[in-house]
């Protein structure tokens, strides 16, 4: 199934982090708090302002963003968990070379 959100909005699906501290400390499950960071799969078209006209959103899919610790709503789409949110509930965009290296 293909899902493209509307307007204004953006699928995001979490990136799990490290579950081992750089001191070597492995984190339980039960005590990780949810990522605050994910990757963008689709995007609207865009946001209308009052004269009608579309201006499309700043990210893209593929960008790595960081988004709030409440933000947004979360949907199960084949199985897969998603957020849904605001392209405004997004804090900002991860480039350079530490957005790269932690996708491969």
């Amino acid at each position: 199934m293909k899902f493209r959100p509307l307007h204004d909005r953006v699928v995001v699906r979490r990136v799990e982090q490290e579950s081992k501290t750089a001191g070597g400390i492995i984190i339980p499950d039960t005590a990780k708090e949810k990522p605050q960071e994910g990757e963008v799969i689709a995007v609207g078209s865009g946001a209308r302002d009052e004269s009608g006209v579309i201006h499309p959103l700043d990210v893209k899919p593929g960008d790595r963003v960081l988004f709030g610790k409440w933000s947004g709503t979360e949907v199960k789409i084949d199985g897969v968990d998603y957020l849904i949110m605001k392209e405004s509930d997004l804090l900002g965009v991860l480039e350079g070379s530490a957005a790269t290296a932690k996708a491969a």
